[in-house]
């Protein structure tokens, strides 16, 4: 791995004294990156990556070769270099770069743990990330930094919270994880198929048919970790198990990494039924979103609120709470999502 980005110089200059009163001290920093390999990647086309942090946090950017200069007030200017320093530690993994990644890591920043989070220092623990055959995950936010030590800790975990915020995806890269490296003999992957105003009778096709588009979501997740032809195959011997809800009664699930999602659509009956299928060295991850339950009837309440009040605190079990803010699909998925829920939706 090459070596990181070393600060040249850092100066601080303030404005005029009649000024001072009413603009912030201003910052000047100079970072030099020594991997000039990956600064196409890290600046993006046309500068677009820098343009990005410019917006989001009001500093100036210049790029010059492989010197960066930022301009801007002290605290805005130590974020951008924080952030920079990030992304170009993600390029020297081999980790993607994308606006989204871009995104996290600037919303990251605001937190003094992020250097923490990111390397495992403050508890001298292993970085966190989650290694998978197409890539390598890292938390994108602090709550999802906390979420993954306890998929790796925990027996059940629950994870709430609204859409974007990595709750299934990032517990199926978990799962895989551990299926690869032979932890778990299985990977069992289910959700309620809820009708939710569209009715299961008038899809065309067999069982398998009807409910696969339910599922989709989770062979989305699984064919963005693994290469398809492995998860064809593994579906094929049974080492990873795609099904609705009904198809876990009467089952024990032993060496088994099981995922539940869209969890608020089931009842408390078919959410007992579910967490009682824990088998020998088995883990189970619950995801749903409490503000968007679609069980029919409408006066049905939620099995996993009622699962979280029961066995919050109980030893074993982990909670991790999402909000708005740990959204990490595009931008505008987290102002979508904090409009809708400042109208008590």
């Amino acid at each position: 791995m090459g070596k990181k980005p070393t600060e040249a110089t850092i100066s601080t200059a303030l404005d005029r004294p009649e000024d001072r009163r009413s603009i912030a001290r201003k910052s000047r920093v100079e970072v030099e990156f020594e991997e000039q390999a990956v600064l196409g990647a890290l600046f993006g086309e046309f500068d677009a990556n820098l343009v990005q942090i410019e917006n989001r946090l009001g500093v100036y950017i210049g790029a010059r070769g492989n010197h960066v200069i930022i301009e801007g007030g002290e605290d805005e200017v130590a974020r951008a270099r924080e952030v920079l320093s990030k992304m170009h530690e993600r390029l020297l993994t081999g980790q993607e770069l994308d606006a989204g990644a871009i995104e996290s890591l600037i919303a990251m920043s605001t937190e003094p743990t992020l250097e923490g989070i990111m390397s495992g220092k403050p508890d001298n623990v292993p970085p966190i990330m989650i290694r998978t055959r197409r890539k390598t995950i890292v938390p994108r936010s602090i709550r999802q930094g906390d979420y993954m030590r306890q998929l790796a800790s925990r027996d059940v975990i629950f994870a709430l919270g609204p859409a974007g915020t990595g709750k299934t995806y990032v517990a199926v890269a978990q799962a895989v994880s551990q299926l690869i490296t032979g932890s778990v003999q299985r990977l069992i992957l289910s959700r309620p198929a809820v009708e939710a105003g569209e009715r299961l009778g008038f899809l065309p096709g067999d069982m398998k048919e009807k409910v696969d588009p339910y599922l989709r979501p989770l062979y989305d997740a699984l064919y963005d970790c693994m290469p398809p032809e492995q998860v064809d195959r593994r579906i094929a011997s049974g080492e990873i198990e795609i099904a609705p809800i009904a198809f876990m009664r009467g089952r024990t699930l032993a060496d088994s990494f099981i995922i539940l999602d869209e969890a608020q659509n089931t009842t408390r009956e078919q959410m007992k039924m579910f967490l009682t299928r824990f088998g020998q060295n088995s883990r189970m991850v619950v995801c749903g979103d409490p503000r968007q339950v679609d069980i029919p009837g409408g006066d049905r309440m939620s099995g996993l609120a009622d699962a979280v009040e029961r066995l919050e605190g109980v030893e074993g079990v982990g909670v991790t709470r999402f909000l708005a803010e740990d959204v990490v699909r595009h931008p505008i998925v987290g102002r979508i999502v904090e409009a809708y829920e400042g109208e008590g939706a």
